[in-house]
């Protein structure tokens, strides 16, 4: 007994470890004192016009005016002259898995999944680690908010929208379910040598999956039309949490690449009348039309990938934005990917897709407004308008651009953000290490 109370200790030991090497020190921002006023600016409201050597003046965490007034403020102002600087939206990462893993390789830091292919009840912001040390960095490059989802299995779970500055994930929640995400079964059959199956057990696979997912949906439908009728029926919290989706409050959000996938899961959505949101979509740029008709929007995968398939143009991915702007759907930008800290990449995605043929205007509004928009936010983030929140950034050079890109400031909700991060740190000290 004395032994296994040993190695129990030892156990709870190992695993606080892995939490404190995991956990960043950085004190949240505090609630906004007093009148902040940022002068001489280049203010890229996104909304509308930049407006040059401009004024932006927030209080209490909100917007209060946006011109050029170099006085005239209210009393107890703090004035900061970033003469040069171009303040923007905070970006918005519209999906990842910040402060799900810490790191990749170590299972007990990964908590972006549940056993089991179907598990609509799981939420991501119950997972939430607000003391990652990955999150840091990934402001450092600007982005102030994320969609955060769960992964893995056929019917992952519920996302939720967080601001990345917070004590707790109930500070840092902005809306607790943003969507219900499923991966769509893939359609495509291997002939590749390797493949464990024939063709036609394949086909026997997808047909088996795609009934699958639609009869759990059907089940679902069914308990909701029963708990109408007896409120006092047995509960199941995995139907429970379709509800919402099947009412049209809660869009389904929809992982699917394929031309086959894409039409099967639009299709899909019709039939039980529900709100979709196609994330990924390398081939959305040939159902622009289907999108188009049914109003769905695309969480685009990144612009830095290559090609889908070997017979596609070398620069499909950075020029697909620009080609479902052409055709009038509505998208943003994100990264998809098990490298979940890679998405402070994101500003230097929309500027590759401003450089393939999308205008930087629309380039900046696929990572701050559009997103936004898509994720129902957009009444408080998203752009620099009187009355949002005092959520923003401000930068000694182009936001999208890698090599003039520095973010000076940070404030979420009017709260300054502390902008150290590891990176940052572990910088200084081997910078040090050659100036003796």
């Amino acid at each position: 007994m004395k032994t296994l109370n040993t190695l129990m200790i030892l156990i709870v030991l190992c695993f606080s470890c892995i939490r404190l090497a995991s956990a960043n020190d950085l004190i949240p921002g505090k609630t906004q004192q007093n009148p902040i006023a940022l002068i001489n600016a280049n203010i890229y409201t996104v909304s509308g016009q930049v407006i040059k050597n401009g004024t932006l003046l927030f209080d209490k965490g909100v917007i209060s005016s946006i011109n050029n007034a170099k006085t005239g403020f209210p009393e107890n102002t703090e004035i900061i002259d970033v003469k040069g600087h171009n303040v923007y939206p905070g970006l918005i990462a519209p999906y990842s898995q910040i402060g799900l893993v810490e790191i990749g390789a170590v299972r007990a830091t990964v908590d972006y999944n549940e056993a089991g292919s179907y598990n609509p009840n799981a939420k991501a912001a119950v997972a939430y680690n607000p003391d990652s040390e990955v999150t840091p960095t990934i402001r450092s490059n600007g982005i102030t908010t994320a969609l955060v989802a769960p992964k893995g299995g056929i019917i992952s779970g519920q996302s939720s929208i967080l601001q990345l500055d917070g004590w707790n994930s109930e500070d840092a929640t902005i809306k607790d379910i943003a969507g219900l995400h499923i991966n769509w079964p893939r359609m495509t059959v291997s002939n590749s040598p390797r493949a464990k199956d024939s063709p036609e057990k394949q086909l026997e696979k997808i047909a088996e999956n795609l009934n699958k997912l639609e009869d759990f949906f059907l089940d679902a439908k069914t308990y909701a039309n029963a708990q109408k009728a007896d409120p006092g029926l047995k509960r199941d919290i995995r139907f429970d949490a379709i509800i919402p989706v099947l009412s049209g409050d809660v869009p389904l959000i929809i992982q699917a690449d394929e031309y086959k996938e894409i039409e099967a899961a639009v299709n899909f959505c019709n039939t039980l009348d529900m709100k979709m949101i196609l994330l990924g979509g390398r081939d959305a740029w040939k159902l622009t039309d289907l999108l188009v008709e049914n109003n769905i929007s695309v969480i685009l995968y990144q612009t830095h990938a290559l090609p889908f398939r070997e017979d596609e143009d070398y620069d499909l991915p950075f020029k697909t934005p620009a080609l479902l702007k052409e055709a009038g759907v509505k998208f943003c930008i994100t990264k998809i990917s098990s490298d979940m800290w890679d998405i402070r990449n994101l500003p230097f995605f929309a500027g590759t897709a401003a450089a393939h043929g999308l205008s930087k205007e629309d380039a900046l509004k696929s990572i701050t407004l559009w997103p936004a928009e898509i994720l129902g936010i957009d009444k408080n983030y998203g752009s620099l308008d009187k009355g949002k929140s005092a959520t923003l950034v401000v930068s000694k050079g182009d936001i999208l651009d890698m090599q003039s890109s520095i973010i000076e400031m940070m404030f979420i909700d009017g709260r300054k953000v502390d902008l150290d991060d590891k990176h940052k740190r572990l910088y200084k000290k081997y910078e040090a290490r050659y100036e003796n």
